[in-house]
Protein backbone atom coordinates (compact mmCIF):
# COMPACT_ATOMS: atom_id res chain seq x y z
CA UNK A 1 0.00 0.00 0.00
CA UNK A 2 1.57 3.27 -1.02
CA UNK A 3 2.40 5.86 1.65
CA UNK A 4 0.21 8.48 -0.06
CA UNK A 5 -2.83 6.53 0.06
CA UNK A 6 -2.28 5.60 3.90
CA UNK A 7 -1.99 9.35 4.47
CA UNK A 8 -5.17 10.00 2.61
CA UNK A 9 -7.07 7.74 5.04
CA UNK A 10 -5.57 9.28 8.17
CA UNK A 11 -6.72 12.58 7.35
CA UNK A 12 -9.56 13.90 9.90
CA UNK A 13 -13.10 13.27 8.21
CA UNK A 14 -14.76 15.57 6.47
CA UNK A 15 -17.87 16.94 6.72
CA UNK A 16 -21.11 16.71 4.38
CA UNK A 17 -21.67 15.38 0.99
CA UNK A 18 -17.75 15.87 0.56
CA UNK A 19 -17.06 13.80 3.20
CA UNK A 20 -19.51 11.32 2.77
CA UNK A 21 -17.68 10.96 -0.87
CA UNK A 22 -14.08 10.84 0.48
CA UNK A 23 -15.35 7.63 2.81
CA UNK A 24 -16.47 6.11 -0.03
CA UNK A 25 -13.61 6.88 -2.17
CA UNK A 26 -11.27 5.25 0.01
CA UNK A 27 -13.21 2.27 1.32
CA UNK A 28 -13.24 2.60 4.66
CA UNK A 29 -14.87 -0.61 6.56
CA UNK A 30 -17.49 0.39 8.99
CA UNK A 31 -17.17 -2.74 11.17
CA UNK A 32 -14.37 -4.81 11.65
CA UNK A 33 -16.29 -8.19 10.30
CA UNK A 34 -14.51 -10.49 7.79
CA UNK A 35 -16.46 -10.75 5.08
CA UNK A 36 -16.62 -14.67 5.12
CA UNK A 37 -18.07 -14.23 9.03
CA UNK A 38 -20.60 -11.37 7.29
CA UNK A 39 -21.58 -13.51 5.08
CA UNK A 40 -22.70 -16.92 7.32
CA UNK A 41 -24.20 -14.62 9.53
CA UNK A 42 -26.48 -13.07 6.47
CA UNK A 43 -27.26 -16.54 6.09
CA UNK A 44 -27.89 -17.83 9.23
CA UNK A 45 -30.42 -15.30 9.80
CA UNK A 46 -32.40 -16.30 6.07
CA UNK A 47 -32.35 -19.87 7.26
CA UNK A 48 -33.47 -18.15 10.68
CA UNK A 49 -36.65 -17.31 9.13
CA UNK A 50 -37.37 -20.35 7.35
CA UNK A 51 -36.80 -22.98 10.03
CA UNK A 52 -39.14 -20.27 12.46
CA UNK A 53 -42.01 -20.76 9.62
CA UNK A 54 -42.12 -24.30 9.64
CA UNK A 55 -42.10 -24.40 13.60
CA UNK A 56 -45.04 -21.68 14.00
CA UNK A 57 -46.52 -24.05 10.75
CA UNK A 58 -46.50 -26.50 12.43
CA UNK A 59 -47.53 -25.38 16.07
CA UNK A 60 -50.02 -23.94 14.06
CA UNK A 61 -51.52 -26.94 12.46
CA UNK A 62 -51.33 -29.27 15.34
CA UNK A 63 -53.70 -26.75 17.48
CA UNK A 64 -56.34 -26.65 14.55
CA UNK A 65 -55.99 -30.25 14.09
CA UNK A 66 -59.42 -32.15 14.18
CA UNK A 67 -58.11 -35.75 14.40
CA UNK A 68 -56.25 -37.15 17.28
CA UNK A 69 -52.47 -35.85 17.04
CA UNK A 70 -50.13 -38.75 17.84
CA UNK A 71 -47.69 -38.78 21.07
CA UNK A 72 -44.32 -38.22 20.17
CA UNK A 73 -43.54 -40.75 23.28
CA UNK A 74 -44.99 -43.23 21.97
CA UNK A 75 -44.81 -42.97 17.91
CA UNK A 76 -40.44 -42.62 18.83
CA UNK A 77 -40.46 -45.30 21.88
CA UNK A 78 -37.73 -47.90 20.90
CA UNK A 79 -38.34 -51.79 22.57
CA UNK A 80 -35.79 -53.25 24.71
CA UNK A 81 -36.52 -56.61 25.96
CA UNK A 82 -40.07 -56.28 25.44
CA UNK A 83 -40.71 -52.60 27.26
CA UNK A 84 -41.01 -49.67 25.01
CA UNK A 85 -38.61 -46.90 25.89
CA UNK A 86 -40.01 -42.93 25.12
CA UNK A 87 -37.83 -41.06 22.94
CA UNK A 88 -34.41 -42.86 23.77
CA UNK A 89 -33.34 -42.47 20.09
CA UNK A 90 -34.05 -39.12 20.11
CA UNK A 91 -32.51 -38.65 23.24
CA UNK A 92 -29.11 -40.20 21.97
CA UNK A 93 -29.76 -38.11 18.77
CA UNK A 94 -29.75 -34.42 20.73
CA UNK A 95 -26.67 -36.03 23.05
CA UNK A 96 -24.89 -36.70 19.84
CA UNK A 97 -25.35 -33.26 19.08
CA UNK A 98 -24.55 -31.38 21.76
CA UNK A 99 -21.31 -33.36 21.85
CA UNK A 100 -21.00 -32.01 18.60
CA UNK A 101 -20.83 -28.88 19.70
CA UNK A 102 -18.55 -28.92 22.10
CA UNK A 103 -15.78 -31.12 19.64
CA UNK A 104 -16.72 -27.63 17.24
CA UNK A 105 -15.87 -25.43 19.69
CA UNK A 106 -12.32 -26.89 20.58
CA UNK A 107 -11.49 -27.11 16.91
CA UNK A 108 -12.51 -23.13 16.79
CA UNK A 109 -9.53 -22.88 19.73
CA UNK A 110 -7.21 -24.91 18.09
CA UNK A 111 -7.64 -23.21 14.87
CA UNK A 112 -6.90 -19.62 16.44
CA UNK A 113 -4.00 -21.50 18.12
CA UNK A 114 -2.50 -22.70 14.78
CA UNK A 115 -2.37 -26.23 15.82
CA UNK A 116 -3.04 -27.89 12.61
CA UNK A 117 -3.50 -31.43 13.62
CA UNK A 118 -5.78 -31.15 16.55
CA UNK A 119 -8.13 -29.04 14.55
CA UNK A 120 -7.94 -31.67 11.74
CA UNK A 121 -8.98 -33.97 14.42
CA UNK A 122 -11.63 -31.92 16.02
CA UNK A 123 -13.35 -31.11 13.01
CA UNK A 124 -13.41 -35.02 11.84
CA UNK A 125 -14.73 -35.61 15.01
CA UNK A 126 -17.62 -33.11 14.57
CA UNK A 127 -18.55 -34.47 11.11
CA UNK A 128 -18.29 -38.16 12.26
CA UNK A 129 -20.48 -37.12 14.89
CA UNK A 130 -23.26 -35.50 12.60
CA UNK A 131 -22.87 -38.73 10.20
CA UNK A 132 -24.08 -40.78 13.38
CA UNK A 133 -27.08 -37.93 13.35
CA UNK A 134 -27.80 -38.56 10.10
CA UNK A 135 -27.58 -42.03 10.00
CA UNK A 136 -30.10 -42.47 13.47
CA UNK A 137 -32.36 -40.19 11.19
CA UNK A 138 -32.41 -42.68 8.66
CA UNK A 139 -33.65 -45.36 10.90
CA UNK A 140 -35.79 -43.46 12.35
CA UNK A 141 -37.36 -42.85 9.20
CA UNK A 142 -37.49 -46.10 8.00
CA UNK A 143 -38.78 -47.31 10.90
CA UNK A 144 -42.04 -44.75 10.59
CA UNK A 145 -42.36 -45.72 6.86
CA UNK A 146 -42.39 -48.90 7.02
CA UNK A 147 -43.45 -50.50 10.05
CA UNK A 148 -46.14 -47.69 11.20
CA UNK A 149 -47.23 -47.04 7.63
CA UNK A 150 -46.21 -43.16 8.13
CA UNK A 151 -46.24 -41.22 5.01
CA UNK A 152 -46.17 -37.55 4.08
CA UNK A 153 -50.26 -37.41 3.02
CA UNK A 154 -51.60 -40.39 5.56
CA UNK A 155 -50.89 -41.75 9.06
CA UNK A 156 -52.53 -44.26 10.64
CA UNK A 157 -51.89 -43.29 13.73
CA UNK A 158 -53.88 -39.80 13.41
CA UNK A 159 -53.78 -36.63 11.98
CA UNK A 160 -52.42 -36.59 8.84
CA UNK A 161 -50.38 -33.40 9.33
CA UNK A 162 -48.10 -35.15 11.78
CA UNK A 163 -46.34 -36.90 8.21
CA UNK A 164 -46.02 -34.05 6.42
CA UNK A 165 -44.60 -32.03 9.72
CA UNK A 166 -42.56 -34.35 10.54
CA UNK A 167 -40.69 -35.15 7.05
CA UNK A 168 -40.95 -31.48 6.26
CA UNK A 169 -38.84 -30.27 9.61
CA UNK A 170 -37.01 -33.12 10.13
CA UNK A 171 -35.49 -33.79 6.70
CA UNK A 172 -35.08 -30.13 6.27
CA UNK A 173 -33.12 -30.21 9.22
CA UNK A 174 -31.00 -33.57 8.28
CA UNK A 175 -30.43 -31.83 4.88
CA UNK A 176 -28.55 -29.13 6.71
CA UNK A 177 -26.70 -31.49 9.10
CA UNK A 178 -25.68 -33.28 6.10
CA UNK A 179 -24.49 -30.76 4.13
CA UNK A 180 -22.53 -29.67 7.26
CA UNK A 181 -20.59 -33.03 7.63
CA UNK A 182 -19.34 -32.67 3.95
CA UNK A 183 -18.83 -28.96 4.55
CA UNK A 184 -16.24 -29.83 8.15
CA UNK A 185 -14.54 -32.44 5.96
CA UNK A 186 -13.53 -30.08 3.38
CA UNK A 187 -12.20 -27.73 5.85
CA UNK A 188 -10.58 -30.35 7.99
CA UNK A 189 -8.76 -31.79 5.05
CA UNK A 190 -7.75 -28.38 3.52
CA UNK A 191 -6.59 -27.62 7.21
CA UNK A 192 -4.14 -31.19 7.39
CA UNK A 193 -2.91 -30.47 3.92
CA UNK A 194 -1.97 -26.46 4.68
CA UNK A 195 -4.39 -25.08 2.31
CA UNK A 196 -4.88 -22.06 4.48
CA UNK A 197 -1.16 -22.05 5.88
CA UNK A 198 -0.14 -20.75 2.30
CA UNK A 199 -2.75 -18.66 2.58
CA UNK A 200 -1.63 -16.54 5.40
CA UNK A 201 -1.78 -19.00 8.03
CA UNK A 202 -5.51 -17.79 8.47
CA UNK A 203 -7.98 -20.67 10.49
CA UNK A 204 -10.87 -18.27 9.90
CA UNK A 205 -12.52 -20.53 8.14
CA UNK A 206 -13.08 -22.84 11.26
CA UNK A 207 -14.53 -20.38 13.34
CA UNK A 208 -16.80 -19.91 10.06
CA UNK A 209 -17.37 -23.26 9.97
CA UNK A 210 -18.09 -23.66 13.69
CA UNK A 211 -21.06 -20.52 13.11
CA UNK A 212 -23.23 -23.03 10.90
CA UNK A 213 -22.13 -26.25 12.90
CA UNK A 214 -23.74 -24.70 16.32
CA UNK A 215 -26.63 -22.81 14.19
CA UNK A 216 -27.67 -26.25 12.90
CA UNK A 217 -27.35 -27.72 16.59
CA UNK A 218 -28.90 -24.69 18.13
CA UNK A 219 -31.94 -25.31 15.73
CA UNK A 220 -32.21 -29.14 16.74
CA UNK A 221 -33.14 -28.34 20.61
CA UNK A 222 -35.99 -26.00 19.18
CA UNK A 223 -36.95 -28.74 17.03
CA UNK A 224 -36.74 -31.41 20.25
CA UNK A 225 -38.54 -29.46 22.21
CA UNK A 226 -41.59 -28.26 20.29
CA UNK A 227 -42.08 -31.56 17.91
CA UNK A 228 -40.96 -34.38 20.13
CA UNK A 229 -41.28 -33.25 24.11
CA UNK A 230 -44.69 -30.75 23.21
Amino acid sequence: MSEAFMTEIEEPLQEGLTGVVADYSVDKQAFQVPWGKAMMWIFLLSDTFIFSSFLISYMTVRMSALDPWPLPSEVFALSFGGDPIPLVLIAIMTFILITSSGTMAMAVNMGYRKDKQKTFYLMLATALLGASFVGMQMFEWTKLIVDEGVRPWFNPMGAAQFGSSFFMITGFHGLHVSAGVVYLLVVAFRVKNGFYERRGNNYEIVEIAGLYWHFVDLVWVFIFALFYLW
